[in-house]
């Protein structure tokens, strides 16, 4: 189940239903339809159901899907159940709010170690983590087993800083830097740019006007 070559809209929306299932399994709800689970997903039945498909899940008619066992089949397709560590590179403002956001912990990739080049930044402990230096990653990485990495340094940084945790072993980068970076094929790169989002929700607001 674990090599599905799921769509990536598909992808996207099994973590949207993962989120919800944990906050209907934490209100002891114990089976979902497809219908409900839409609902409060955003999304539509037909959808639920196709994409639930992909996991060998269809439901039991009249009752619906079981909440916990949905939640296992959909941790084991987005990576399994085992934590995956997370190091953050970059400590300026959204650097620092990340650090603090639990949201890592709970989805599984708990960020476990900080790193910076500022000196004034490096050595000092933000959210229980010492900030290490830049050349300390190769080190830290292996420390700390982590498999992940994240990228929050301005633009003309972020190349080398992706770089670096390429050598040292990380395959999986997500990067809030403004930038594209380049990388070898065996490296997974998400771009999460604040500022396009932000130009794309003017623009709907400007459709919006001409309703």
């Amino acid at each position: 189940m674990s090599n599905l070559n799921l769509p990536e809209a598909a992808l996207s929306r099994l973590t949207v239903y993962q989120r919800a299932l944990v906050e209907l399994s934490d209100s002891g709800i114990k089976t979902v339809s497809s219908r409900e689970l839409a609902e409060i997903s955003g999304s539509n039945e037909s959808k639920v159901r196709k994409d639930l498909s992909y996991l060998g899940s269809h439901g039991t008619r009249g009752v619906g899907y079981e909440t916990e066992r949905l939640i296992k089949e959909i941790g084991v397709v987005l990576g399994g159940s085992q934590p995956k560590p997370a190091v953050l590179v970059g400590i300026g403002n959204l650097g620092r709010a990340l650090s603090h956001y639990e949201g890592f912990q709970v989805s599984g990739f708990p960020i476990v170690g900080l790193v910076d080049v500022d000196q004034d930044v490096v050595g000092k402990t933000i959210n229980g983590l010492k900030v290490r230096n830049l050349d300390e990653l190769e080190e830290l990485v292996d420390q700390t087993s982590a498999v992940l990495g994240i990228v929050t340094t301005p633009a003309i940084a972020a190349q080398e800083v992706v770089d670096c945790l390429v050598e040292a072993g990380i395959r999986s980068i997500l990067n809030f830097a403004p930038v594209v970076v380049d990388v070898i094929d065996e490296v997974e790169v998400r771009r999460v740019d604040l500022a396009t989002e932000f130009q794309i929700l003017g623009y709907y607001d400007h459709l919006r006007k001409f309703d």
